[in-house]
């Protein structure tokens, strides 16, 4: 080993993931010991840790080049010792001077003090926070001032953050490209508006609002006109995912819908208020749209609010069909097959986007409008590689049984199907053409019948779900 070049032992351990594995090749000799103390970059601490301080200290003297830290205390129990505090942040701003990436997740002990030491990391980029309870947003804005670099901020059930000059703040540095904040429950949709020309940077936005308060956060007029007068577009942004949120004419999150011209991926879950020309609108504006993900609430999930909601129909599926040449992945869901929403698609409208994209990959739950004639149609899916359904009770044995005329389908899930057995499968045995099949729930569906049906089988029954 001592006359082995530096280059290439590092690369040696470059090559080990699991840290376990690295701990033990650094037990090895003293060589491997020191160079693993020199380049490891990255650890991921948490209950671990005690007393937690204390050994903090011990591994940023011993890993000097960290930049990458996580610490994690789920299922954190108080017999486990106390946890990092404000304390310990000040011992990785200290003896971190590499850091620039920092996630801390179930850290209760951590307050606005600790954030105000980890202002001085002049080199972080990335920040994330899991349930920090305690964390303000005095916190949040006293760090963004000193963490001028920061160009990624997730914030996850954040209780406790209720102000938000901090999003100004950072709009104004014009240098943050993805931003999460979900289940924050004092932050609303026309919060965001104080983003302002941060818009511009912005390539990743992921938005949830916690269900059980999406009703509750009311924006003043003066918030409406910002969002109606905004100058800023959003050409750089490549993702969008908005959980739980209202979209409403001319303001929030409906505007942003109308400015994105480079979107890539966008994922709509359970957003009310959604209209036909908003997804038109935006199937026209992003050509590149690679990905989209629609989960759609029944019509008795609908809030007393709309007297009138309007509903999504298959105008909006023709649009992205006519507009999305390059689209790969389609993903639709609507929330209560029981009591399906009347703007649900129809059959037609999902062929048409399938057979005019190249989509490598579908994914329908509860979708009770595909049937067998929609698997039939799905023989002529030249690019289809990857199809789960889950809870399509409208697919029989005989819509199974086509999966074999697939042209490119390797791998298939299927998940609480009420209407397919053990004879769906049998022209799939022994023939291999699947390389994965992933079976959960499925009641008449035995783990002998699966066997045999592709090259790798996952199999689960679980029948709670029906009681």
């Amino acid at each position: 080993m001592d006359d082995l070049p530096d280059e290439l032992v590092w690369n040696i351990l470059s090559r080990i993931k699991k840290t376990n594995d690295r701990n033990s090749v650094s037990l090895a000799c003293k060589r491997l010991n020191e160079l693993d103390n020199e380049h490891r970059q990255s650890i991921r601490v948490g209950c671990g840790l005690d007393p937690a301080n204390e050994a903090l200290t011990s591994l940023c003297n011993r890993f000097l080049n960290l930049a990458i830290v996580e610490i994690t205390y789920s299922g954190w129990m108080s017999k486990l010792g106390k946890q990092l505090d404000d304390q310990g942040l000040l011992i990785l701003s200290s003896c971190c001077p590499s850091l620039s990436d920092l996630t801390l997740s179930y850290c209760t002990f951590i307050t606005d003090v600790g954030l105000r030491y980890l202002a001085s990391c002049s080199k972080l980029a990335a920040l994330k926070l899991n349930f920090t309870p305690r964390i303000t947003g005095c916190g949040i804005l006293s760090l963004v001032v000193g963490c001028r670099n920061l160009t990624i901020l997730h914030l996850v059930r954040c209780m406790n953050i209720t102000s938000v000059e901090w999003l100004e703040y950072l709009g104004k540095l014009e240098r943050l490209e993805d931003l999460s904040i979900k289940n924050c429950r004092a932050i609303g949709e026309d919060d965001l508006i104080k983003l302002g020309p941060g818009w511009q940077k912005l390539k990743r936005l992921q938005f949830e609002m916690d269900a059980n308060y999406r009703y509750m956060k009311v924006s003043d007029n003066l918030a409406v006109v910002r969002w109606q007068k905004q100058g800023y577009p959003c050409e750089n942004l490549l993702e969008l995912s908005m959980v739980n949120c209202i979209i409403s004419p001319g303001r929030g999150l409906a505007c942003v819908l109308g400015k994105c011209k480079n979107l890539e991926k966008i994922h709509l879950d359970m957003c009310v208020g959604v209209r036909d020309c908003d997804i038109i609108g935006l199937a026209q504006r992003s050509s590149n749209l690679r990905f989209i993900s629609l989960r759609v609430p029944s019509d008795f999930s609908l809030p007393l609010l709309l007297n009138n909601p309007l509903r999504l129909t298959d105008e909006s599926l023709k649009a992205v069909a006519q507009s999305c040449s390059m689209l790969e992945s389609v993903r639709i869901s609507f929330s209560d097959g029981e009591f399906p929403s009347f703007s649900s698609f129809t059959l037609n409208g999902m062929l048409t986007l399938i057979q005019m994209c190249p989509v490598r990959e579908l994914a329908l739950d509860h979708v009770y409008s595909f049937n067998d004639v929609g698997m039939e149609a799905l023989c002529s899916a030249q690019y289809l590689e990857i199809l789960e359904l889950v809870r399509c009770q409208e697919i029989s044995d005989e819509g199974l049984q086509l999966v074999g005329q697939f042209p490119r389908l390797s791998i298939l899930r299927l998940k609480k199907c009420l209407g397919i057995s053990d004879d769906g499968l049998k022209p799939l045995v022994g023939s291999y053409k699947l390389e994965l099949l992933v079976v959960e729930d499925c009641p008449h569906i035995s783990e002998r019948g699966v066997q045999g049906a592709a090259r790798s089988i996952s199999f689960r029954q679980d029948l709670s779900w029906m009681y």
